[in-house]
């Protein structure tokens, strides 16, 4: 009687159960592997001759940072973002490597080796210097407040940096043109109350080519004729938005009408008093897409040889999005009712400026029907 049996070669594979949970070893002749696995999440895996190679699951605290760091990518606002660093020291951590926007409200409060020490992944920042009361002249000159610390620090450790917004500090031209040139990605300058520069590195900003937003609000800018109007990149810029009316120094004209021109998506534009109505129709027909507008003079008679030339008034007709104005300064009432046909979609609207009186002003705000914000000077409001 012959008897069935079922014989293995030495190449044949052998499988043996170790027991325990369900591993299995298999091996070959040729090339022998083993692969361990139990009701475990990690442990033993295949290796390659033999070699059993240990590949670790994620610790848990691992696996709670990662989420972690993905879930506050959607946390934008900063007093959320600091109170969620007052939690642990892991949240902590967390938080650190994923700000991308820096507030920082008093530029002594914290250096900025320490700033860049915690914060690596900077794109925008906001610093701010000089108390409040610099405004009214109770802080002596050279007091301090200096960007040059916070630019030569960025240059090195945020290359990637795209937006920074300065509040009364001290910004010299050299600060400026180091800032153009350290960070080929930037995109937006804003200079609220600061001094020290002029238009020289206004001139370094302007050829940075994505620049978008280049606004001067209410700063002590040096005059030293540099046509820094003419800097802008071409054939197209980037622009979006362009506050210069706090510039005391006359533009090139011709340069800027040129840039609103080749300036697609330019939606804020805010003109010095060197600017006038004449020259603002002028621009008003290029871009008639604006939404924020800053009117300049509101006058001709900045210019002789306008004097006589009546400006076209039908032109704030054909800025259909223009829900924000302001400027007027050397008005001439006479042509208030040049805005008449933008007054029922104006949101805000500044006569702080403006020298008119209070029928005037009731002449203009009747036709305001969705205003939420009107700016007058104090002598205008007292006699409403």
């Amino acid at each position: 009687m012959r008897e069935n049996r079922t014989e293995m070669s030495e190449d044949d594979e052998r499988a043996t159960d170790l027991g325990g949970g369900g591993a299995v070893v298999v091996e070959a002749s040729s090339n022998k592997t083993r692969s361990f696995g139990g009701n475990g999440g990690g442990g033993l895996g295949v290796g390659i001759g033999g070699v059993v190679d240990y590949c670790p699951s994620p610790y848990p605290d691992q696996v709670l940072e990662n989420v972690l760091e993905n879930v506050l990518l959607f946390l934008t606002s900063r007093r959320d973002r600091n109170s969620v660093s007052l939690v642990c020291k892991s949240w902590y951590r967390a938080e650190a490597l994923t700000r991308t926007d820096l507030f920082i409200g008093n530029c002594y409060a914290v250096s900025p080796r320490r700033a860049i020490e915690r914060f690596q992944r900077v794109r925008s920042l906001v610093l701010k210097g000089k108390p409040r009361f610099a405004d009214f002249s109770l802080v002596p000159p050279n007091w301090g407040a200096h960007f040059f610390p916070w630019v030569s620090a960025m240059a090195a450790a945020y290359p990637w940096l795209e937006k920074v917004h300065l509040k009364r500090m001290s910004v010299t031209d050299d600060n400026l043109t180091l800032l153009a040139h350290s960070f080929p990605g930037f995109k937006e300058l804003v200079l609220v109350c600061c001094d020290g520069f002029s238009t020289a590195g206004l001139a370094a900003v302007a050829k940075c080519r994505q620049l978008r937003v280049l606004d001067l609000i209410d700063d002590e800018v040096i005059e030293d004729d540099v046509d820094w109007i003419s800097c802008f990149p071409e054939p197209v810029t980037c622009l979006e938005s362009l506050i210069f009316d706090c510039v005391e120094s006359p533009v090139n004209f011709e340069a800027l009408e040129r840039l609103v021109a080749r300036s697609p998506s330019l939606r804020r534009l805010k003109l010095n008093r060197h600017v006038n109505l004449v020259q603002l129709q002028r621009l008003m027909v290029r871009v008639p897409q604006l939404t924020h507008l800053g009117t300049g003079s509101f006058s001709t008679l900045d210019n002789p040889a306008q004097v006589d030339q009546e400006p076209d008034l039908s032109a704030f007709a054909t800025c259909k999005s223009l829900v924000c104005l302001s400027g007027f300064r050397d008005i001439v009432p006479d042509y208030l009712s040049a805005i008449y046909p933008v007054c029922s979609r104006l949101t805000s609207l500044n006569f702080s400026y403006a020298n008119i009186n209070a029928e005037q002003l009731k002449s203009v705000i009747r036709y305001c029907h969705n205003l939420q914000t009107l700016w007058v000077s104090y002598l205008l409001w007292s006699r409403l």
